[in-house]
């Protein structure tokens, strides 16, 4: 009933966004104009009858179609269902996802701008009016969680809005400040940036989405080739779907996850005939083995991760590869170092983005360069052994 019920208000919006461009028509097929003045007419709507939908042209079908078949119109998906048992999208998350929520937050429906009202109505998705409303070029720069005021121009508001994460380096930093650096502390707990973080990617050092070590410097915000300069630019704005053809420009490759941009490896293996998000994954999966072995051998306080259940990371006091347990309950990992947290935050931040190797490969294996290096020290690794590259 459920899906039903959330199909339905899919449908609904699909035919309200249709109505927007239906023009009246008559029992003959000739149209009918309509005084907009008239406020007997609250719809544009056939005057008379029998007719058949096929009798209506929606000069936008095809978008909507394309639209229909994205990420953003799934109703069923976890990120616009999550909510459902409670009636009512929280207020912090409702931003992001629906498009009643976004509109409330940037004043788009007349309320006050910087902060969501609500109540926020379960059962949206990113609508057409979340990217299609007249009062996003009025929306000038968007603020990031490290403070960074971007700024943007039409739809990039949608876009930067809700792809940016919700923490930054700064938040962890803070959170760790003057604490013992390998001293586990039962009051750290995992700090998230969230997910499908692209433009907190996009923006790299610039927008401070990642933690920087003292005495880094960072890629700042990753410019591709003249045309390509906006999120739209690869991507089809209503499939969501990237147009991987104009890469063939330049590029030598069969799919994106193909492209190489460098002539160099960076994850020790020597192999450059692979695409840079292979290097990029081994980096990753090298940290978090390191991320394990600190726990373990360091703070003698084992973690497992979970990418299936929040917050993730798990204790395993007894390091027998299970999570523990406490009536029925899974046991949150609570003895974070400042070090242990930094270099996991990292990690998450990194593969929050499947598109990272696009969206700003540099960024993302410094990130997990300083990383690795800051564990190497207690852990007591040689950098050199490992032959990953900054």
């Amino acid at each position: 009933m459920l899906f039903q019920k959330r199909k339905h208000i899919s449908i609904l919006a699909v035919v309200s966004c249709a109505l927007l461009l239906v023009e009246a028509h008559s029992v003959s097929g000739q149209t009918q104009s309509v005084d907009a003045s008239d406020a007997t007419v609250p719809f544009a709507l056939p005057k008379s009858g029998p007719f058949t939908p096929s009798d209506i042209e929606i000069k936008n079908d095809q978008s909507i179609t394309d639209w229909f078949r994205s990420a953003h119109a799934d109703a069923a998906a976890r990120a616009f269902s999550h909510w459902d048992g409670e009636e009512e999208i929280n207020k912090v998350c409702a931003t992001c996802h629906s498009g009643e929520g976004f509109r409330d937050f940037h004043g788009l429906d007349g309320t006050a701008a910087g902060s969501v009202e609500g109540p926020i109505n379960t059962g949206g998705v990113v609508d057409c009016g979340t990217c299609h409303n007249a009062g996003l070029s009025e929306i000038k720069e968007v603020a990031f969680p490290s403070g960074l005021l971007h700024p943007v121009q039409g739809v990039e508001a949608s876009c930067m809005t809700c792809h940016q994460g919700r923490t930054a380096g700064i938040t962890v930093s803070t959170a760790v400040a003057d604490l013992e650096i390998d001293t586990p502390n039962p009051e750290l707990r995992f700090i998230n940036p969230h997910y499908a973080t692209a433009a907190a990617t996009w923006l790299g050092g610039y927008g401070g989405s990642g933690y920087h070590y003292d005495g880094k410097e960072y890629s700042g915000r990753f410019f591709h080739a003249r045309p390509v300069s906006s999120c739209v630019s690869c991507h089809e704005p209503h499939t969501l779907e990237v147009a991987f053809e104009p890469c063939l420009t330049c590029h030598q490759a069969n799919a994106p996850e193909e492209i190489r941009i460098a002539r160099q490896s960076y994850d020790g293996s020597g192999d450059t005939t692979k695409g840079i998000r292979a290097d990029i994954q081994a980096n990753a999966a090298t940290l978090m083995e390191m991320i394990k072995a600190y726990t373990a051998d360091v703070a003698e306080a084992p973690v497992i991760y979970d990418g299936t259940r929040h917050p993730y990371f798990f204790a395993d006091a007894n390091g027998d590869g299970a999570i523990d347990d406490s009536d029925g309950r899974p046991v949150v990992y609570s003895a974070w170092t400042p070090r242990s947290l930094r270099a996991a935050y990292n990690w998450k931040l990194v593969t929050a983005d499947p598109g990272n190797y696009a969206h700003n490969p540099p960024y993302m294996l410094e990130l997990l360069y300083d990383s690795i290096e800051d564990l190497s020290v207690p852990l007591g690794i040689d950098m050199q052994s490992l032959g990953v590259l900054r």
